[in-house]
């Protein structure tokens, strides 16, 4: 099990753009399966390549009983309803916001091998595809709030006990990583 280092709320790794994976080697597959031990560890939904400091566009996810990863993907919506509820990020820990996300999502790409890959998702498993494809791109959740969450989320991330520490780590516990 390798269990990586959590990049913070301020890490600028958080804020730019992946790469597309063109290479699917075992480097490929060991991101994946870090990735994966790093979701368990930290008992998430979903983590996406740049929070461990790797800026590729893979995630993984486990939310309500789908689980799998995905490389290069993209999204659809097959519609235009809504739906508003908490989020939360493993790069923004213990903070959840009323976040409005599109209730379906389709989220085409491939996996570690280079072959096809498809999730369908409503409600939670929508959400997690979003904010995970998100990242990819360099958005935070933070930047889908209307303008008061949103302040309010920053003067919350500003009093957080991890914000501005020197080495952004984060506060979950982390088995067999030196801090």
């Amino acid at each position: 099990m390798t269990v990586r280092r959590m990049r913070l709320f301020g890490d600028p790794v958080l804020t730019g753009e992946c790469d597309p994976v063109t290479d699917f080697d075992k480097e490929l597959r060991t991101l994946v399966r870090d990735l994966t031990d790093t979701l368990r560890d930290a008992r998430g939904s979903g983590l996406a390549a740049p929070q461990i400091g790797v800026p590729v566009r893979v995630f993984v996810f486990d939310v309500d009983g789908v689980r799998g990863h995905l490389v290069n993907p993209t999204l659809e919506f097959p519609d235009d309803e809504e739906q508003t509820g908490p989020e939360g990020c493993l790069s923004i820990p213990g903070l959840y916001y009323d976040t409005r996300r599109r209730l379906h999502a389709v989220a085409r790409g491939v996996d570690m091998h280079g072959r096809p890959a498809q999730v369908v998702g409503t409600a939670e498993v929508a959400r997690c595809l979003q904010h995970e494809t998100d990242h990819l791109d360099g958005v935070l959740f933070l930047d889908r709030l209307d303008p008061a969450t949103r302040r309010t989320a920053m003067r919350d991330i500003r009093a957080a006990e991890w914000y501005g520490a020197r080495v952004k780590l984060s506060p979950h516990p982390v088995r067999g990583v030196l801090r």
